[in-house]
């Protein structure tokens, strides 16, 4: 009896030690950070981030419970207008001399049916930290021609900008607001395994 208790616990330790975290940068050329916001109550306008970082640990090949960490350089703000993207910087929204990243730090990761996953964490814009929450779809894991371990994900949540002190606003004639204070924020996630 006691030799099955010893044989268990020797199994847990040599299982516990060989769980190994994997490491999955993101990359870059094959992800994009998109947002958009309604104008004039009528139309939406689209923009994203150029830069952006971040890694993945798992320990599971689903990524189940993994770790998430996510900066965004807000410098590289992209509305296809330049003026927009100058007045986006600026103290009216982002102030991205103040602040130049945004920081997202998952506190769960969780698979809930199929390749549907929800993630939860920290987001923080300007000096403010809020908890949101992503629908996420895994796209699945698979081998580059190159030999590269890839994986892709793509996960979508809707914030108020003004819970971020992203407090301008202006109004139009008939009352409604020039930019609404809902954002959509989609991203397309590839990762590379680090090797």
């Amino acid at each position: 009896m006691k030799k099955n208790i010893l044989t268990l616990l020797l199994l847990a330790t040599t299982a516990i030690a060989t769980a190994q975290s994997n490491t999955w940068n993101i990359d870059a050329s094959h992800t994009n950070v998109k947002f958009t916001i309604t104008h004039l109550v009528i139309s939406e306008v689209e923009g994203s981030f150029r830069a952006f970082d971040g890694k993945v640990t798992s320990t599971t090949p689903d990524f189940n419970n993994a770790n998430i960490e996510f900066t965004v350089d807000v410098k590289s703000i992209d509305t296809d207008n330049e003026d927009r993207d100058k007045h986006l910087k600026s103290d009216d929204f982002f102030n991205a001399e103040k602040f130049p990243q945004m920081v997202f730090k998952s506190t769960s990761f969780k698979k809930t049916e199929g390749k549907n996953y929800v993630l939860i964490g920290d987001l923080t814009i300007r000096d403010v930290t809020k908890k949101v929450t992503f629908d996420v779809t895994y796209g699945g894991t698979v081998k580059d021609p190159w030999g590269n371990t890839k994986a892709g994900f793509k996960a979508k949540s809707k914030i108020n900008r003004k819970d971020y002190k992203l407090m301008w606003g202006a109004v139009t004639e008939a009352g409604g607001m020039v930019v609404s204070d809902e954002v959509d924020i989609a991203i397309n996630l590839e990762l590379s395994q680090a090797k």
